[in-house]
């Protein structure tokens, strides 16, 4: 058995919890463009806690990444969309938010673990037969240290901790009060979904805008965590919008997704380059050699990211401009 195989064993499991013991309907809640804002993120924070819920047994046992991957998605999207549009759903929105952000560190500490031994071994696979004993030695070291990360994860999901989070984000998902006070009216009034891309963009362009020539590796990895914002207000959006806005929304989501991707090439490309240099003083000569040639290759990665964002950037920005209301 091995060394993650043991951990997981050793880990003792509560029940995986379910939407009903939440107090969610049998079906995920649902909004259409005639539906109040605030009735959009309640179904949105349903359909994503489902999602979530959905995946946590997949993401404990750690048999497949995208288990983790996509827990991960869901619970970067409840809160976005709480950091946007909270004040809709009520005074306990931040707090929710904040302990989402709690669980997202201890799965974004294994994800990424799990994108680094991914691509370690594509890259070590196309190596001569006589360096890939050594990639093996090398992709092992995080293997065992992805378990370790693991473990902690298992237990933040055993947690109280996280029950209470669960409940508590449910509880956001809840119809509205019978009686509404009049400073939530007005929130509520002024709050159109679409108009509310206009502080994502915003920021992303101003971010951009202060960038310089050849900007420094964590100034872009902060843009991709822009678009990614202005991705997700977007997704929201789209269920509020009628057909023609809806349309420009798809393409807003599909530009983002590109923007994202190039800079997460980009950072992926920035962390793997340093982890070989992190792992120099420790492992042989050979292993050492597999090292360095990893780290040429994402170096040579991370310049193709930088040659291509920009223009992922400008069709971002066009499609911004054609949805968002002046």
């Amino acid at each position: 058995m091995t060394t993650e195989s043991l951990s997981r064993a050793a880990h003792i499991r509560r029940p995986t919890i379910t939407p009903a013991e939440l107090g969610l309907g049998e079906k995920p809640a649902k909004a259409g463009p005639g539906d109040p804002a605030a009735t959009h993120v309640r179904a949105k924070l349903d359909r994503e806690i489902r999602a979530l819920l959905e995946r946590e047994e997949g993401t404990r046992s750690g048999t497949d990444p995208e288990d983790l991957h996509q827990m991960r998605v869901a619970l970067r999207r409840m809160r976005s969309v709480l950091k946007l549009s909270g004040a809709l759903v009520g005074p306990g929105a931040e707090a929710v938010r904040a302990e989402l952000g709690w669980l997202g560190q201890s799965l974004g500490e294994v994800r990424d673990y799990d994108v680094l031994i991914e691509h370690l071994r594509e890259v070590i696979a196309d190596f001569e037969v006589r360096d890939q004993a050594a990639g093996r030695r090398l992709v092992s070291k995080f293997v065992t240290e992805r378990g370790v990360a693991r473990r902690r994860l298992n237990r933040a999901l055993s947690s109280e901790r996280y029950t209470t989070m669960l409940e508590n984000v449910s509880e956001l998902t809840r119809s509205e009060p019978a009686e509404e006070s009049a400073e939530e009216s007005t929130v509520e009034q002024k709050h159109d979904l679409v108009a509310g891309l206009r502080k994502p963009h915003r920021k992303l362009a101003k971010a951009v805008g202060e960038l310089p020539a050849d900007p420094p590796d964590d100034d872009l990895h902060a843009l991709r965590i822009h678009g990614k914002k202005l991705r997700y207000a977007a997704e929201l959006a789209q269920t509020s919008a009628k057909k023609k806005q809806a349309a420009r929304l798809k393409e807003l989501i599909s530009a983002t997704k590109k923007f994202q991707t190039v800079l997460g090439d980009h950072q992926d490309a920035v962390v793997a380059a340093e982890r070989m240099r992190a792992v120099l003083e420790a492992v042989d000569g050979h292993v050492g050699f597999v090292a360095g040639r990893i780290a040429e290759r994402e170096l040579q990665r991370k310049a193709e990211a930088r040659a291509a964002w920009r223009d992922r950037w400008a069709a971002v920005d066009a499609a911004a401009r054609a949805v968002i209301p002046r």
